[in-house]
């Protein structure tokens, strides 16, 4: 069963009230989707979006079980396409939007996806099917300076230069096609100390590798830009994050838009209850802010 996180806080902030309209650009599973619906009764809408063509289909199933097929509107779509998918189901008036740029836990626990560094599997990491770069392609054709580049950006990999040198060595002799391979890379291009640490040694290579097959920070930034344009005065976008790159963006992002007032000069986390009955929300942290009259 999917949690989401932070919902309570979410819901006191984004206030849905009757009849009201939302868009969830990262619906998921659909736990904060329903949860909005659910106030919103009797005929307030949900535009729920998701790039995850799996996610998007299991949607559809859940909203026919729960009889709310005229109430939600799902698009599987990039969400940094937020202003176009509005635009086509004419979704308006818009009361608020929300973002949960957690990625499910469906990702990691399947093989196929290639996502965890703990399970075998091959090198694709995409969200989308339809996104033709896979983390396959990125190791494999990537200059060492480019693979250098997106450990330190996207993972803040202080052993960068050493891994980037160890994946080219390494497809020099085969192609590198499978998690298991980069694995062994990172481990070999790092010292024994790096292997004590609490986090897996991927975990940062991995983590960098995601974020560029999928152009995350370049999507976060188009969504917020587009959530901006379309949401009236009084408007609420609420964001929540999962690791310092991201809220950094996040941050940088309502400090410098003169549209919007943040509402949460700290971003909100997880009570010490919600971190016990569910661990994934140790790290997220939640900004609000409203779009000026």
């Amino acid at each position: 069963m999917h949690t989401p996180v932070l919902q309570e806080k979410v819901l006191e902030y984004l206030d849905p009230q009757p009849n009201q309209n939302f868009v969830d650009c990262t619906a998921g599973a659909g736990g904060h989707t329903f949860a909005i619906l659910e106030k919103t009764v009797p005929s307030g809408r949900v535009l729920a979006i998701d790039w995850d063509e799996e996610a998007t289909k299991l949607l559809v199933e859940k909203a026919k079980t729960k009889k709310l097929q005229n109430r939600i509107i799902i698009e599987n779509e990039n969400f940094a396409n937020l202003e176009d998918i509005t635009a086509k189901h004419k979704f308006q008036p818009i009361h608020g939007i929300l973002l949960d740029l957690g990625f499910s836990s469906d990702h990691i626990d399947d093989p196929k996806r290639g996502f965890s560094f703990q399970k075998n599997g091959p090198l694709d990491m995409r969200y989308s099917t339809k996104n033709p770069v896979t983390a396959e392609k990125i190791v494999n054709y990537h200059s060492k300076s480019q693979l250098e580049q997106i450990l330190k950006e996207y993972g803040e990999e202080q052993f960068a230069k050493q891994i980037a040198q160890e994946i080219v060595t390494a497809r020099a002799q085969k192609p590198i096609q499978r998690t298991s391979q980069l694995v062994e890379i990172v481990e070999r291009a790092t010292p024994k100390s790096y292997h004590r640490k609490k986090i897996n040694p991927a975990t940062k290579t991995f983590q960098a590798m995601r974020i560029a097959v999928n152009d995350e920070f370049g999507n976060i930034t188009a969504v917020l830009k587009g959530a901006t344009h379309i949401l009236p005065p009084s408007g609420v976008l609420a964001v929540i994050s999962f690791h310092s790159l991201e809220d950094r963006i996040i941050k940088n992002f309502f400090k410098a838009e003169t549209q919007i007032t943040q509402q949460t000069k700290k971003p909100l986390v997880a009570s010490t209850q919600e971190i016990r009955s569910n661990p994934r929300s140790r790290s997220a942290k939640l900004r609000v802010g409203i779009k000026n009259s």
